[in-house]
């Protein structure tokens, strides 16, 4: 009963450890590195959208805080309210 049971676990071991070198000379070859790369290169290009996706919301962000503090947004005045320095105005002569 022992031996069959040692017997069980070396083909079990031994099973296992062809499936996982199997797994790894499969990722060696041209075709596995390839697949790696692709991988590799998708995620990056992940990574470098969701960046730039960041900045442009901090970009829109920061945009609106400066326009807001220098007054960019405020509605334009009339034409009878605007005096250039230097120039009088007519009611004024």
């Amino acid at each position: 009963m022992r031996r069959l049971f040692w017997l069980a676990m070396g083909i079990t071991i031994g099973a296992l450890v062809v499936r996982k070198l199997s797994r790894a000379a499969e990722r060696m070859t041209p075709a596995g590195i390839g697949g790696s790369i692709a991988e590799g290169l998708r995620e990056l290009a992940d990574a470098i959208g969701d960046f730039g996706a960041d900045i442009r919301a901090a970009m829109a962000e920061r945009e609106l805080e400066l326009r807001a503090g220098t007054g960019l947004d405020a509605p334009l005045p009339e034409s009878g309210q605007v005096q250039l320095p230097g120039r009088h105005s007519v009611a004024d002569r």
